[in-house]
C-alpha cells in the first residue's frame, strides 16, 4: 500500500471514528500530496500517480512546517497552539519511516565520508549525506553532526 493510499484509508477511519482533529490534518496531507502531483502532472502529462519518493516529500515538508511553527509559537507564548501543532506533528510523523539516531547518523556520515575522500567542504558533504539520508534524519541534526567531522 502506498503512502497516498494509506492517508486516504486512515482518512475513512478518522471519518467513522468521528476524530476531527486526525480527520482535519489527513485531509490537509491528502490534499499536500495531490497538489504536488498536478505540479508533476504540469512538468509531464504522462504522470497518473505521484511516487513514494514524492509523497515522502511532501509528508517531510508538511512535518517541517509543524515543527518551525512550533518553535514560534512557543517563542511567543502561545502554548495553546504549540499544543495543536504538536498533535499535528505527531499524527503526520506516523507516515514518516524511523528515524536514526545521532550515533546512526553520524555512523553513516562516517562510512559516506570514507567512500567520498574527494569531498573536502561541508556544503558538498551534506549534499551526499541528504540524499542518503533523507526521510531517515532531521536535516538539522544531520548538518550537527556533520560539523563535527570539518
Amino acid at each position: 500500500m502506498t503512502l497516498s493510499e494509506k492517508i486516504i484509508e486512515d482518512i475513512k477511519t478518522a471519518m467513522k471514528s468521528k476524530d476531527q482533529d486526525q480527520l482535519l490534518v489527513l485531509r490537509g496531507l491528502n490534499s499536500a500530496i495531490k497538489n504536488k502531483l498536478i505540479d508533476r502532472k504540469e512538468q509531464d502529462s504522462t504522470i497518473e500517480v505521484l511516487s513514494e519518493e514524492d509523497s515522502l516529500s511532501v509528508i517531510l515538508s508538511e512535518a517541517k512546517k509543524r515543527k518551525d511553527a512550533v518553535l514560534i509559537y512557543a517563542q511567543a507564548g502561545r502554548d495553546d497552539l504549540v499544543n495543536k501543532e504538536k498533535e499535528e506533528l505527531q499524527i503526520i510523523e506516523k507516515y514518516l519511516p524511523a528515524q536514526l539516531s545521532k550515533e546512526e547518523v553520524s555512523e553513516k556520515i562516517k562510512s559516506i565520508l570514507d567512500n567520498n575522500p574527494e569531498v573536502k567542504e561541508i556544503g558538498p558533504a551534506m549534499g551526499l549525506v541528504m540524499k542518503e539520508l533523507k526521510g531517515k534524519a532531521d536535516a538539522s541534526l544531520v548538518s550537527e553532526v556533520l560539523k563535527s567531522f570539518f
